[in-house]
C-alpha cells in the first residue's frame, strides 16, 4: 500500500481470472451493484464515454472514461468534491486499474491521483479529500474481490 501527498495505490489478490475482474469493473449491471445502489448504472464503455456512478448520500458522479484496454487496464475521471458536475481535469482526480493475471487469479492495482490539482469544497472534505479516499479505497478494493469471487462459485 502506497500513497504519496497526491496519490493513492491499493492492490489486491482475487481468485478470479481477468475476464471477470474487468466485467466487474466495467459491466453496468456489476459496477451498479459494488459501487452504486444495486441498479445497473449506464457505463459508456469508450475514451470519452461516460459511466454514472450512483454513490447514494454521496452524491451521483458522471466519471469520464480515460482509457480501456481489456482486460488490462481501464481508467476514469472522477469529480468526487462536484457531485452532478461531468468530471474534466480542473476538477476530477484520476482513477486507474490494472488487471495482471497471476497463478490462477488476477492483481488488481487501483491508483488514485491528482487531488492536489482541485480544490475541494469544505463541506466536501470528508467525502472527496485524499484522506477519505484512503481508506475508501482500501474498503473498496476488498468488495470488488468479494463481488468478483462470488460470481464465480
Amino acid at each position: 500500500m502506497s500513497t504519496s501527498d497526491d496519490r493513492i495505490e491499493r492492490e489486491v489478490f482475487i481468485a478470479a481470472p481477468p475476464e471477470r475482474v474487468w466485467a466487474v469493473l466495467t459491466e453496468p449491471e456489476h459496477v451498479g451493484s459494488w459501487f452504486g445502489q444495486g441498479e445497473p448504472t449506464p457505463v459508456d464503455l469508450r475514451p470519452g464515454g461516460i459511466m454514472f456512478l450512483d454513490h447514494g448520500k454521496f452524491g451521483e458522479f458522471r466519471t469520464v472514461i480515460v482509457k480501456v484496454d481489456p482486460p488490462r487496464h481501464f481508467s476514469y475521471r472522477w469529480a468526487s468534491a462536484y457531485p452532478g458536475e461531468v468530471a474534466a481535469e480542473g476538477n476530477s482526480t484520476l482513477v486507474e486499474f490494472t488487471l495482471t493475471p497471476e497463478g490462477e487469479g488476477t492483481r488488481l492495482r487501483v491508483v488514485e491521483t491528482g487531488f492536489a490539482a482541485i480544490v475541494i469544497p469544505e463541506e466536501r472534505r470528508d467525502t472527496a479529500s485524499k484522506e477519505s479516499h484512503t481508506g475508501g479505497w482500501t474498503d473498496m478494493v476488498g468488495v470488488i474481490r468479494d463481488y468478483a469471487e462470488r460470481l464465480g462459485a
